[in-house]
């Protein structure tokens, strides 16, 4: 059975789409690598400390009440301490006021200006294979109270209880707390403890005595952590300030920086975010720290962009891509041949380009995506070359294979290297070839009964469909 030009470009189109198959089982094993890296990555996090969000500070003042009940109690004998009795014989009651002191919900009050600058050094740890970006930060804490305000929010005879005034910071978790923690206020040092209760999450708190006498605070400590380091803007003016060492933060939250400086010797951002643009209230009677923590937080990850599994599962993604641009290439230069390339030996092209992205990801592991690109796209050339020159029977064109191969997997890498341009990479490249080959077939006889010399077996003969006229 003999094929015409557009049979050939339609069976190897097929063939190209039945490689989606072995690039799906490929991208698979690259994400089951992708998760396994996850996994160790946050166990080796939250071993050092784990990401940290902080919170507060935030004053919490006790309140009470008198309250006047009206009460009856059984009438007693003032000379024989016995209840007394009517003729029938029951109780004789009698009514009375009691006043007791209750406790109410306190008062929450945040700070007026808070000032927060933190510093950090970032090292790189390792487990295995994997390597996770870790911190050591240190963190400064200047603010004060607007204590007069606490009083706006009294009903009825309420009274607060300042001597029993607790003051609490809050953060995601106490074990990353490394060094000394020192809190002062009106110029002495105030005892720290950490935060109990589980309605109050965790964190570091002080009982200050009667905080109208204190004026302002400030807060040392120094923290461990990894993968990101956040804020909650809780001041009625917050200023916060991170320094980092680390050259690739991604910066999110509620609020971005005002200003931020980038280099690869680090990166410093700093925030000014007023009351006005956080939904937060700033004395009231409910703890509101679980919505200052999801709505008004800022801060920084330390993320390593780019890793060579996402470059690796988008290899797979535009795999289909160049697996095709490969086969085109090889059907243009075989078209002329009267001994064409076998749809099997298509498939072994296709299936060792493949295997190119299993290669990469596994050198990856140990040499890092640039040496490991290298070395698989290398190898996948060579073989595809000298297959081009041995199996298909290329000859001279072979040298043309092996510069489209090396154009190929050179604009791969320039793709995978760029997140943002990958699309804008892939389309052009697609386009290109696209309209390369509608040029070099625009005189094709696409419907003829010509043979195209793929009967499928090696020795078959072309026909002059001209001989029997």
């Amino acid at each position: 059975m003999t094929r015409s030009a557009g049979w050939r470009f339609i069976i190897v189109g097929a063939l190209a789409f039945l490689m989606f198959l072995p690039l799906g089982l490929v991208s698979d094993i690259v994400q089951e690598r992708s998760a396994y890296s996850r996994q160790t990555l946050s166990e080796l996090s939250r071993e050092w400390g784990g990401s940290h969000l902080f919170s507060g500070p935030l004053l919490e003042i006790p309140v009470t009440e008198e309250v006047t009940y009206d009460r009856r109690r059984e009438a007693v004998d003032a000379v024989t301490g016995l209840t007394l009795r009517d003729e029938k014989g029951l109780p004789i009651f009698e009514h009375f006021q009691e006043t007791v002191t209750e406790s109410r919900a306190p008062v929450y009050l945040y700070p007026e200006a808070l000032d927060i600058d933190v510093s950090s050094e970032n090292r790189v740890r390792s487990r295995g294979l994997f390597d996770v970006p870790v911190y050591t930060a240190q963190l400064g804490m200047s603010f004060d109270f607007d204590t007069s305000a606490a009083e706006t929010v009294l009903t009825g005879k309420e009274t607060l209880i300042w001597d029993e005034a607790r003051l609490s910071v809050f953060l995601t978790s106490n074990r990353g707390l490394r060094g000394e923690a020192r809190l002062t206020g009106g110029g002495r040092d105030l005892v720290l403890e950490p935060v109990s209760g589980e309605d109050r999450g965790t964190g570091i708190t002080a009982f200050p005595g009667d905080p109208r006498k204190l004026g302002r605070y400030e807060l040392s400590l120094g923290v461990n952590g990894a993968e990101s380091f956040a804020v909650a803007a809780t001041g009625r003016t917050t200023r916060f300030t991170l320094t980092s060492d680390w050259p690739d933060p991604s910066f999110f939250g509620t609020f971005l920086p005002d200003a931020r400086e980038i280099s690869d010797a680090g990166f410093t951002a700093s925030w000014t975010v007023p009351h006005l643009a956080r939904s937060l209230p700033q004395v009231g009677r409910k703890l509101s720290d679980a919505a200052a923590r999801q709505q008004a937080s800022m801060g920084a990850r330390f993320i390593t962009p780019n890793d060579f599994y996402q470059k690796a599962w988008r290899a797979s993604r535009y795999g289909i891509l160049f697996i095709s641009l490969t086969f085109l290439t090889i059907l243009l230069l075989d078209r002329a041949s009267a001994t064409p390339a076998h749809p099997v030996q298509y498939l072994m092209v296709g299936l060792a380009q493949s295997v190119f992205i299993l290669l990469m990801v596994s050198y990856a592991e140990q040499f890092g995506f640039g040496t490991a690109y290298l070395i698989a796209a290398g190898a996948t050339i060579g073989l595809l070359v000298l297959y081009g020159a041995t199996g298909l029977k290329l000859g001279k064109r072979t040298g043309l294979l092996g510069a489209a191969l090396v154009t190929v997997y050179g604009v791969l890498y320039l793709t995978l290297q760029s997140a943002d341009l990958a699309l804008l990479a892939g389309s052009t490249l697609a386009f290109l070839a696209l309209a390369l080959t509608m040029w070099l077939t625009r005189n094709e006889s696409w419907g003829s009964g010509a043979p195209m010399g793929w009967p499928f077996r090696r020795g078959a003969k072309a026909i002059d469909p001209q001989a029997n006229a």
